[in-house]
């Protein structure tokens, strides 16, 4: 197993944040621990990151005094399973850690939920999509709180179909995450009647320069590129399609996992009238922009995208019922206290009300977003129109079809 490097060690260093003065105590107050897990120097930093910490750390300021104190750490996974999985053990094991929250990549998502499987610890996923963490490698201390690789396929997929995307070639993400994403949206595509004409596998996290597969996807005879990545990676292919002209040469371009974020990095002028879903938008509605107002203290100025929103969403809910629970008994057990939260119906400024399924797959609705052109714009990230939207239920696979092991007993 890989050595945690010193940089590692030194970002999982814990954040505390107080909920009661400091007034000595007899007794000590109960204390919970939560630990966020991403990528703080990578491909998926403006994705998570800080940011994601932040909301976190909001998450436990929205929430108030009930009684007990609430640790937020923090840790870099650098995108690498071995690396996820250790800090897990070493939080778990030695730090006291209750909760692993966020947790983009899912080759490394997968390995962390394993951890907390084992230990009986709490997964709150935020950030990573593959459909095997509430599919064939579902748990019960896991949840994938807003977004996973169907939501994505379904919707986006399904809206560039509709508008005459027959024919697909895909750039793809070389691990988990990318299969599946290339995966569900293949089958969308070909239930609609399309085909999908070919597909390059890039090496990840180490890949930069897409230049030549941009040019295989526009000489393959396909009409649609889509872009089964995500964070850095999908922007420098958007920014390089661009480049080698690729819309105005015909081809639709498809960011099958694209955020505000991406959209803002890349600018009005290049990325005007790619449609794109999210599962929350900071100015959807007066409680969205609610959510974002406090959270801008934080973060100066920037909005947070649906993977940022999740994990502030996330972990309120647990605080909401760690409270119902009591501390102590939400400490005594991950996948009996994940068993409450799926009881208890969600609600929040971010996402509004929804609840967790059996599988531990998170239900709201997904929204189908065209970019903004720069005339239509009326400030930094006022960058989406919404066109579409998915009702919750359907934006799941559905349980009929469900690979998870909870859902078949």
């Amino acid at each position: 197993m890989q050595t945690l490097s010193r940089r590692v060690l030194l970002a999982a260093a814990p954040v505390t944040i107080a909920l009661s003065s400091r007034i000595a105590r007899a007794a000590p107050r109960p204390r919970l621990r939560i630990g966020v897990l991403n990528d703080e120097s990578g491909p998926y930093r403006d994705l998570t990151g800080m940011t994601s910490v932040a909301c976190a750390r909001q998450a436990v300021q929205d929430f108030g005094d009930h009684g007990f104190d609430v640790d937020i750490l923090y840790a870099d996974h650098q995108n690498k399973p071995d690396v996820g999985a250790s800090i897990a053990r070493q939080w778990i094991d030695n730090d006291g850690v209750d909760v692993i929250a966020d947790v983009p990549t899912s080759s490394v998502a997968l390995a962390v939920s394993q951890v907390c499987r084992e230990k009986d610890k709490l997964h709150l996923n935020a950030s990573a999509t593959a459909v095997a963490l509430t599919g064939k490698q579902c748990n019960a201390n896991t949840i994938v709180w807003s977004f996973d690789t169907y939501m994505m396929a379904v919707s986006s997929g399904g809206a560039m179909v509709r508008a005459g995307g027959k024919t697909w070639f895909f750039i793809t993400a070389d691990y988990a995450f990318g299969h599946s994403l290339e995966d569900q949206t293949s089958n969308v595509v070909r239930a609609a009647g399309g085909k999908v004409l070919g597909s390059v596998r890039y090496p990840f996290p180490d890949t930069t320069d897409f230049s030549s597969f941009i040019s295989q996807a526009m000489s393959s005879g396909a009409n649609v590129l889509g872009l089964a990545n995500a964070g850095a990676d999908s922007v420098n292919c958007m920014k390089q399609a661009h480049e080698f002209g690729l819309r105005k040469s015909g081809m639709r371009l498809a960011p099958m996992l694209s955020f505000i974020t991406d959209i803002h990095a890349l600018g009005l002028d290049v990325a005007q009238g790619i449609t794109l879903t999210e599962s929350f938008y900071w100015n959807l509605n007066d409680r969205t922009r609610a959510f974002a107002k406090r959270l801008q203290p934080k973060m100066g100025n920037f909005m947070p995208n649906q993977a940022q929103a999740s994990a502030y969403s996330s972990v309120l809910h647990y605080l909401k019922v760690a409270a119902a629970m009591g501390p102590a008994e939400a400490k005594r057990s991950g996948a009996a206290t994940v068993a409450r939260m799926k009881a208890m119906p969600t609600d929040d400024d971010a996402f509004g009300p929804g609840k967790i399924r059996i599988d531990g797959r998170g239900l709201f609705p997904a929204y189908l977003f065209r970019v903004k052109t720069p005339a239509e714009s009326r400030g930094e990230w006022d960058l989406y129109d919404l066109v579409a939207t998915t009702p919750a239920d359907q934006t799941a696979v559905p349980l009929s079809e469900s690979a998870c092991p909870l859902v078949k007993a």
